[in-house]
């Protein structure tokens, strides 16, 4: 082992940068669908003997030795990236002929800003490397820091962060009610890497302790918690909508009354054998195919299908202006229907999706004949704040759409007060790709921090009912037609409140960089 890792170490050119684009590709594994976590223990150790030897002369200047240790972990990023989020590409080719042009820089363009974060993660933990274990723990904390930069920076964007492969089932995901993804992310690199020491054997016997703490730790703590009773104070039954509509019909106006009326046949039927009358329908992301306000007979059709008591939660677009003025914005939102056809809330998506649902700095784009990379009706405006609707039995549940379930911080903030998460989308842009496995998970993994019940309603992807513990009760497959009957026990809160999370993930974080950087001052004191 000792050789193989020297001969990494010694790598230069353009093997040293594929070896790092291979070992980073290769992690991607770890992430759903494959969940094939056993990877990160060959992709990590990689990175920390090819980190090894990303070393300047001594006589450069602080930027040129820290360059090469930019690159390994640029290159590290961008396979990671490359090869985990290529099917954003697919939601390109839904009009092709309008925004194939547009592939290469979906396909590359974002793996290759994101890879500027693993950039930085490797130079950070560069600054603190030393010859032994302080130098595991020197890359936890720059991938820790890393990836809770990139849950806020440049809008944010923290799609599949490290943390994830070491939660590939509810088990292994209760760790995450304590130390929050940004605990979870650096303790998953600092356990990942540790098989590195087996090169040099230096502190072998002190990594090897503390892999078998973390690992039993994580699991018995996962065990424990599933074995612990859950006592439902209140419960609801709910119908979750999937119609599995092809996204070339989405908005053609001669197929919107087909549509509407699969909606309303699939939630307006019998109950399944051993379920209640569905006291919630839940319908996905701008599931309804025309505006309320040209449209007005579409929410007397909505009240008939609902029998008394009965409350529908729609993903709509939401007009406010009046189609007659130039004016108008558009909202990505979510409507709560009573049984008498009125709309009783909306809730407006609040964090919208980049050159998807708006286009920032459009001024400068539209001068070069750029707009929208997706299509879709229109851009959207963003919603202001995000507030909780009531459902029925005195229930509140906080709304999410798209891809706002996958920022921890946001999705904790706003269901602090809520008895479910209610999470809304539309996967069937990407197809049967991992891209709605990836979602799925993270959006699994909201559930477990803050101890919730996920409902989850897709117009393609993964729809299902998840318990607070991140187990499934029920889901339907991508591509699947059809609806969930689920009775849903409502019960007590997360673990710990979200203030305390972080603290918790910035204090392991914090203990990372101690370790570091006495372990690093250590060695220049021994050497000098």
């Amino acid at each position: 082992m000792q050789r193989f890792a020297g001969r990494i170490i010694l790598l230069w050119g353009w093997r040293r940068v594929l070896l790092a684009f291979a070992a980073g590709a290769l992690a991607v594994l770890a992430q759903a669908p494959y969940d094939f976590f056993a990877v990160c223990f060959v992709s990590f150790p990689v990175l920390v003997w090819l980190l090894d030897g990303a070393t300047g002369d001594a006589s450069d200047g602080w930027f040129r030795r820290l360059r090469p240790a930019f690159a390994t972990g640029w290159w590290f990023g961008f396979g990671y990236f490359l090869a985990g989020l290529w099917w954003i590409g697919q939601a390109l080719l839904v009009e092709a002929d309008s925004f194939a042009w547009a592939l290469p820089f979906a396909v590359v363009g974002i793996p290759f800003a994101l890879a500027f974060f693993y950039g930085f993660a490797t130079v950070v933990a560069r600054l603190f490397w030393s010859s032994d274990i302080g130098r595991i723990a020197a890359l936890a904390f720059g991938f820790g820091l890393a990836e809770w930069l990139r849950d806020f920076l440049f809008t944010g964007f923290p799609w599949n962060a490290i943390g994830y492969a070491a939660m590939p089932v509810p088990l292994l995901m209760q760790s995450v009610s304590v130390t929050g993804m940004i605990g979870m992310n650096a303790l998953a690199v600092f356990v990942f890497s540790l098989p590195a020491l087996v090169a040099a054997r230096r502190h072998l016997r002190l990594g090897l302790a503390l892999f078998v703490i973390l690992v039993a730790g994580h699991v018995g703590f996962g065990y424990v918690r599933l074995a612990a009773p859950v006592k439902p104070a209140r419960s609801i039954d709910v119908r979750i909508v999937q119609p599995s509509v092809d996204l070339s019909e989405k908005w053609d106006a001669s197929v919107r009354d087909r549509i509407f009326a699969t909606l309303l046949g699939i939630s307006g039927k019998a109950p399944e054998e051993g379920h209640a009358k569905p006291q919630l329908i839940l319908w996905p992301e701008t599931s309804v195919p025309f505006l309320f306000t040209e449209r007005p007979d579409a929410l007397t059709a909505m009240g008939d299908m609902l029998a008394d008591g009965q409350m529908l939660i729609a993903g709509v677009v939401r007009e406010e202006g009046g189609s007659a003025n130039a004016d108008s914005r558009y909202y990505n939102s979510v409507v709560a229907i009573n049984d008498k056809g009125e709309i009783v809330d909306a809730v407006d998506k609040v964090h919208l999706v980049p050159f998807g649902e708006y286009l920032p700095f459009a001024d400068l784009f539209q001068r070069f004949g750029i707009g929208q990379l997706v299509a879709g009706p229109m851009n959207f405006a963003a919603g202001n704040e995000r507030h909780l609707i009531g459902l029925p039995g005195g229930l509140r549940a906080a709304p999410f759409i798209c891809y706002e379930v996958i920022f921890p911080d946001l999705v904790a903030a706003d269901s602090a007060s809520s008895d479910v998460i209610v999470n809304v989308t539309n996967d069937a842009w990407f197809g049967d790709t991992p891209g709605p496995y990836q979602h799925f998970r993270q959006a699994q993994i909201r559930a477990v921090e803050n101890g919730l019940p996920l409902l989850r309603a897709a117009n393609n992807g993964i729809s299902a009912v998840v318990d607070s513990r991140g187990r499934i009760f029920d889901a339907l497959a991508v591509n699947a037609r059809g609806a969930i009957d689920a009775h849903v026990p409502v019960s007590g809160r997360a673990l710990l409140p979200p203030e305390q999370r972080r603290i918790n993930g910035l204090l392991i974080m914090l203990l990372f960089a101690l370790a570091a950087f006495t372990l690093n001052v250590r060695q220049r004191l021994r050497v000098n």
